[in-house]
């Protein structure tokens, strides 16, 4: 768990870019393997931000497809209502042809929709003229790093040059999101951990009792980030907090996708940055849980309110030279129309042919 994979049970993953900074997280091995060219897809699953916000430090297209469009069959689920399986790709036609591939209704999972899974790469024919493209306010903010600041706008003119129509919008509970998420998060992180006593799944350290298993077991089995994140959750769901925290949260939760909901009546899809800042170094945090909370500030609205979301490249930063990340969302199962404006934006420019040591 976490924006960095520093907290991996195999060790830390490295950015392609810079070995010295991180690769984002959690998905970040995945999309480190893409990016350094090990392969030409690979998979992650986004809980807050998990394959968009990787893929925007390491110069990689990820995709968050709509809750329910990917089968979690299978899937260690960290955060039920949030987890969502996604491709990792270096363009948007691969992470087309990828989505379609692992897309559809599966009995075997019980929030898997029985929605028709459509041809997304017959989509991508780069016009999207007409196309209205919603800018938040909320999401250009003070803390926002310059160089991310002029590579978004800079793309932003762009799409308006293809024959997009740019409309400011508002997703009025913006500023929720980060603490909403961290409640329901964590909540369901601690119910969905607790399986792993050492009994029935996972590792198991013997003790001389079962309190003294199940104690000994946890203490070894999980990291310091996931531990904090377990104690977190089950202190929201204690007697006595749940209605204050948990339940409040999922009230604020629905506001957000009603947020959302109400801006895409105006808009076909939303543009905003996908990272604060460029990759950070290994460690630069890992003392700071909150400023690494704060990493997935752009990317965990997008799970609250279960719909979709992209992240391409955008530009550089100048020093040193690290990728910088575009993000683009989309209605409840509109990857198509997604994967269109993200096409049409990366074969009018050429980050995405960018490669670590070239």
């Amino acid at each position: 768990m976490g924006s960095s994979t520093e907290n991996s049970a195999y060790g830390p993953a490295r950015n392609p870019w810079d070995l010295e900074r991180v690769p984002g997280g959690s998905s970040g091995g995945s999309a480190a393997a893409v990016a350094g060219g090990l392969c030409a897809g690979a998979l992650g699953t986004d809980t807050g931000g998990s394959i968009r916000q990787p893929a925007a430090l390491c110069g990689c297209v990820g995709l968050k497809p709509t809750y329910g469009r990917v089968s979690r069959y299978g899937l260690v689920a960290f955060a039920s209502s949030l987890d969502q399986i996604g491709p990792f790709t270096k363009d948007v036609r691969d992470s087309a042809t990828l989505l379609r591939v692992i897309s559809g209704m599966d009995p075997r999972d019980s929030t898997s929709v029985p929605e028709p899974v459509p041809d997304y790469a017959a989509a991508l024919n780069g016009n999207i003229k007409g196309l209205k493209i919603g800018l938040p306010k909320e999401y250009f903010i003070g803390g926002l790093d310059r160089e991310v600041t002029a590579s978004v706008n800079t793309a932003v003119r762009q799409l308006e040059k293809l024959g997009a129509e740019i409309v400011e919008i508002s997703l009025p509970h913006t500023d929720y999101a980060v603490a909403v998420y961290y409640i329901i998060a964590t909540a369901e992180a601690s119910a969905n951990l607790a399986r792993f006593d050492g009994i029935r799944y996972g590792l198991r350290v013997d003790g001389a009792d079962p309190l003294e298993l199940y104690s000994r077991t946890r203490g070894a089995g999980f990291g310091a980030e996931v531990k904090r994140r377990i104690i977190l959750g089950t202190y929201v769901l204690s007697s006595g907090y749940y209605d204050a925290y948990y339940l409040r949260a999922q009230k604020v939760r629905t506001l957000i996708r009603q947020d959302f909901l109400k801006a895409f009546e105006k808009v076909d899809v939303i543009v905003t940055p996908t990272t604060p800042t460029p990759a950070f170094k290994a460690g630069e945090k890992s003392d700071e849980p909150m400023q690494m909370y704060l990493s997935d500030i752009f990317t965990i609205s997008c799970n609250l309110a279960g719909i979709c979301g992209v992240s391409l490249p955008c530009g550089f930063s100048t020093n040193p030279r690290l990728p910088i990340g575009l993000q683009i969302l989309g209605q409840p199962f509109g990857e198509e129309t997604l994967l269109k404006v993200a096409h049409a934006y990366e074969q009018a420019t050429a980050w995405h042919m960018e490669r670590p040591g070239l």
